[in-house]
């Protein structure tokens, strides 16, 4: 009878070497919905969307990249590139039961730029991205970007996650947050810090949008389903949504109203009602 209440489990992966860690939601006999989270998050960061999204009929399973959460921190480098990010997401979900061709992926921010290159590995049943990119196009533009990931990663490692943290809650691209009831943010804010800045610092350098190669190239080829979510006061990445349905093969595209970057949080009840149905389709 355990395995068809909807129960909260926290879990310890040990994969390729280093512990991961995962969140599962719902009733494992559903098909598998894989949330991936963004920068400075974590897979509890998607608590509050488990109860509504499991009503689809989905057995949410969300995972801590690397440097982040309850997974490891370590002082390798190389160890938080894209394709190994790919690497653990696959043999964790094997270890958690999960076959190739049953899952559905969805990735926010970085956490959808690791979604959109682990899609190319043929393992997902359909895709969903929230507020993400393909990378960048342009060698000399990806250079910049990882000088300045870089120049960053030192901040944090020098001044601290805390510290890092204000910071970061203060850019233009989370404005829409401010608008969360105070409850909500400062739960935002205290996940946030348990995080480790090695962790953070690394991830940065690692997986940032410069360090990851562009799949811009790739997109006609990723022949899954493809849901791609932005916000109406996030222009930048409406922008880089509507090049992404022009090149994927099997691409819808929603625009949000009232929200920025972060959309699971600024409409979530928007939100899962655009995820559930998309869900709800690819399953039926």
């Amino acid at each position: 009878m355990g395995s068809t209440l909807r129960i909260m489990s926290l879990k310890q992966l040990m994969v390729n070497g280093i512990q991961m860690g995962a969140v599962t939601y719902g009733k494992p006999q559903h098909p598998p919905l894989v949330l991936l989270h963004g920068f400075t998050g974590s897979a509890l960061a998607w608590h509050s969307l488990f109860g509504p999204l499991s009503a689809y009929n989905v057995y949410l399973i969300a995972l801590d990249m690397l440097g982040h959460g309850q997974s490891d921190a370590p002082a390798d480098l190389e160890r938080y590139n894209i394709e190994h990010a790919q690497e653990d997401i696959l043999a964790a979900l094997y270890q958690l039961g999960v076959q190739k061709g049953q899952a559905i992926l969805l990735g926010y921010s970085m956490g959808g730029r690791i979604a959109l290159y682990s899609a190319f590995s043929g393992f997902f049943r359909a895709l969903i991205l929230e507020s993400t990119s393909p990378g960048l196009a342009d060698a000399h533009t990806r250079a910049q970007r990882v000088a300045s990931d870089r120049v960053l990663a030192d901040r944090i490692e020098r001044e601290g996650v805390p510290a890092f943290v204000e910071y970061w809650e203060q850019q233009p691209l989370f404005e829409g947050l401010q608008r969360l009831p105070d409850a909500e943010h400062e739960e935002l804010h205290k996940q946030r810090l348990d995080n480790r800045a090695i962790g953070l610092a690394n991830s940065l350098r690692g997986v940032g949008t410069g360090a990851q190669p562009s799949l811009y190239e790739r997109l006609p080829s990723l022949d899954i389903p493809t849901l791609l979510l932005t916000g109406e006061h996030d222009p930048k990445f409406c922008a880089i949504a509507r090049e992404m349905q022009h090149q994927l093969p099997h691409a819808t595209w929603d625009v949000v109203a009232g929200a920025g970057h972060t959309i699971h949080l600024e409409q979530p009840e928007r939100f899962v009602a655009l995820v559930g149905q998309f869900c709800a389709q690819m399953l039926s």
